[in-house]
Order: C-alpha cells, then sequence, then structure tokens
C-alpha cells in the first residue's frame, strides 16, 4: 500500500523551514494553572463518519469455575476500562460501537510528538522532550496522522490498532507518524511488518500542516475489523501456512514484568502434546515468526503484546487462550476476539515469589472445553 506524496504536496514544499512557539505556549498555560487547553478536534473545519457504527452481544469466554476468583488485579491504562474482568468473562454484554470518524484540521504544528493548534494541544508520543522546538523544517500540503499515543508507547497496540488506521490516512493525505528517538527508538520488528503490510509513512518531529486530517478509529465496527482482516491476508500472502493444533509464543522478561516462572514448561508440554509450535519473537525474524503461526488454530502465551504475532493472522473459528497473572488481569484480547468472530479462553495463574505459575492440568483441562 504505497502513498503517492505528491496527490497532496510538492516536494519542495516538504522541506521548509518556519518558527513557532507553539510548544512554548502549552508550557508556558500550564505553568500559570490556567484551565486545560481545547480538545484539538474541536477545532476542526469539519468532520464526518467514515464508516457507521452499530452493537454487539459479547459472547462468554471459555475457563473453568473459581478461575475468576484468583483475580487481585487489573490493568489500569487509558485504553483498558479500570473494572473488574468478571461481567466481560461472562458475556451477554449489549456493547455498542461508535462510528469511524474523520476531522480536517487546519494550519497545525507538530513539534516534538505533540500536535498544537491555537489553545489545543494532543500528545501522540511520550513526554520526553523539556526544552521543545521552535525551528520546523517540514511543511505538508495536507497530511493525516494515523499514529497515537498508545501506539507509539506498545508495540502490540501500534500494530493492532494504528496500523489499520493507516489506511484511512492514505486515502485522505500523507501519511504521518512520529519520527522515532535515541530515547524511544522503532520498535525492532516495525520495519519488517512495515515492509509486508505495503506501509511507507512519512516520519517526522517537527511539521507545519496547511491541512490535517486525525481520526477517530477506536471502535471495533465492521471496518475496523475489515482493514484488520486485510492486514491478515497480506502477511499471510508471504508465508506458505496449513492449519495447525497451534503456537504458544514466549513473553520471557521482555516489556512490563508478567514474569510467568514455569513458562518454558508449559509450552514444551503443548508442543510435545498437541504439537503446538513455539515462537520466540525476541530470538525469531518477523518472516519465521508469522510463518509459524499462520494456520494456528489456537494462540497461547502469556497476555501481552508478543501475542499480537499470532492474533495478526489467526483466522475466524480460532482461539485466543491467554495466560493471566493473577495480580494484572487484562481483557483486551477478548474484544478483538469478540469483534473477529473468535474464541477467547484464559486460566489465571497463582503468584510465585515475584512472578506466577499456571497449572498445566488447568490448561488442559481448559483446551478440553474450547468449541470445535
Amino acid at each position: 500500500m504505497g502513498t503517492d506524496i505528491s496527490r497532496f504536496a510538492s516536494s519542495s514544499a516538504l522541506r521548509r523551514d518556519r518558527w513557532t512557539l507553539a510548544a512554548y505556549r502549552e508550557v508556558l498555560r500550564k505553568r500559570l494553572g490556567q484551565q486545560p487547553g481545547l480538545e484539538l478536534k474541536s477545532l476542526a473545519e469539519r468532520s464526518w463518519d467514515i464508516a457507521p457504527g452499530g452493537s454487539t452481544v459479547s459472547p462468554a469466554a471459555v475457563f473453568l469455575p473459581g478461575q475468576m476468583e484468583r483475580v487481585t488485579g487489573w490493568q489500569e491504562k487509558e485504553f483498558f476500562p479500570y473494572v473488574h474482568p468478571g461481567p466481560t468473562m461472562q458475556g451477554g454484554l449489549t456493547v455498542t460501537h461508535g462510528p469511524t470518524r474523520g476531522y480536517l484540521l487546519k494550519d497545525v504544528w507538530l513539534i516534538d510528538g505533540a500536535l498544537y493548534k491555537g489553545k489545543a494541544s494532543q500528545w501522540l508520543s511520550l513526554r520526553q522532550v523539556s526544552v521543545p522546538s521552535v525551528r520546523v523544517e517540514h511543511e505538508v500540503e495536507r497530511a493525516a496522522i494515523y499514529c497515537t499515543h498508545n501506539g507509539n508507547s506498545w508495540f502490540g497496540t501500534w500494530l493492532m490498532e494504528d496500523c489499520p488506521t493507516y489506511a484511512l490516512a492514505c486515502n485522505e493525505g500523507v501519511p504521518v507518524t512520529i519520527a522515532p528517538s535515541a530515547r524511544y527508538p522503532l520498535f525492532t520488528q516495525a520495519p519488517a511488518y512495515e515492509a509486508w503490510l505495503g506501509m511507507q509513512p512519512l516520519r517526522l518531529r517537527t511539521a507545519f500542516f496547511r491541512e490535517l486530517v486525525v481520526f477517530d478509529d477506536m471502535s471495533n465496527n465492521f471496518s475496523r475489523y475489515q482493514r484488520f482482516r486485510d492486514m491478515g491476508h497480506k502477511l499471510l500472502a508471504h508465508v506458505a501456512h496449513v492449519p495447525h493444533p497451534g503456537v504458544f509464543i514466549l513473553r520471557g522478561g521482555d516489556g512490563e514484568l508478567r514474569m510467568l516462572r514455569n513458562e518454558l514448561e508449559v509450552a514444551e508440554h503443548l508442543r510435545k502434546v498437541h504439537g503446538f509450535k513455539v515462537v520466540n519473537p525476541l530470538k525469531m525474524q518477523v518472516p519465521d515468526i508469522v510463518a509459524a503461526c499462520a494456520g494456528a488454530r489456537v494462540v497461547m502465551g502469556v497476555e501481552g503484546s508478543q501475542l499480537v504475532h499470532g492474533v495478526n493472522v489467526l483466522q475466524p473459528g480460532g482461539v485466543v487462550f491467554t495466560l493471566q497473572p493473577p495480580n494484572r488481569f487484562v481483557s483486551y484480547y477478548k474484544f478483538l476476539t469478540d469483534r473477529d468472530g473468535q474464541h477467547f479462553a484464559f486460566v489465571v495463574g497463582s503468584p510465585e515469589g515475584e512472578g506466577f505459575t499456571i497449572s498445566i492440568d488447568e490448561v488442559e483441562r481448559t483446551l478440553d472445553m474450547l468449541p470445535g
């Protein structure tokens, strides 16, 4: 999915120095204790529905009796509802999915990972600059931002949420994302995924956009489902694959600590008994990872971003099976399986030291409960 930048900006317009104090005005406003700034989208010249919303009834997850009683904590982040996961796992909830929307703004500044217009701002990356830039080196006639703060923070969110929005951005302007920095480099596996997905974004740290399109693309409506499925088809087109029982994706000690102390034991059991493929994404290249995950009926592992390698190519009717730390139960993949016509199963571990352990017997009994 290449992008013809000339559709939206002449080559001479992409490099043109400008100067702005937009970031400093925002810093000063906060230090003076003034009212919170406006939401960037409130200053849009126009907005429109790109795709309609809808509603669905959530199915129940697959789990053994007594699992929810082990849960002592659940994730509190911007994109996880801070509620006990019990009702979500029981299913039967009517879930409303909003529309996908676009917003057109004019004369917007990008300064060190944040967008500024008038009294409005929006951070797209972690706040990492104590002295904001005043010199802006790039000017773009019409751009479309597809990246988000969460997507620039976590690999799984980038691949599951930001990358599907890239398709929308290509239809509206030059697709732009935040350029990596020394402190926050590009995700190691991002270039390989971008190549297979045909993504060619313009990476910038500072810019002036004469016109900028931003999106509301957080709802799990049919449009988002279809764009995510299209990504999976593109990845599968690069590898030979046949159906197989499942893949266990190791987490190890990467990312936020969720140390499954008997992770290798569980993975080896599944390999020997059920013919699962074991994937270590920290030691494998993207082509090998995708090839191993393609065709899997079950994608299993500690709940976390590493599972997205398998979820990307999991087909309708497949199963995401998470091994959940008792003190950090996350429901995120349940929302995706509900959307994508798949099943969600889990086992909650038992605390052990700074980590947790998972009962292989409970994994086996939960596998026996899976449909089909």
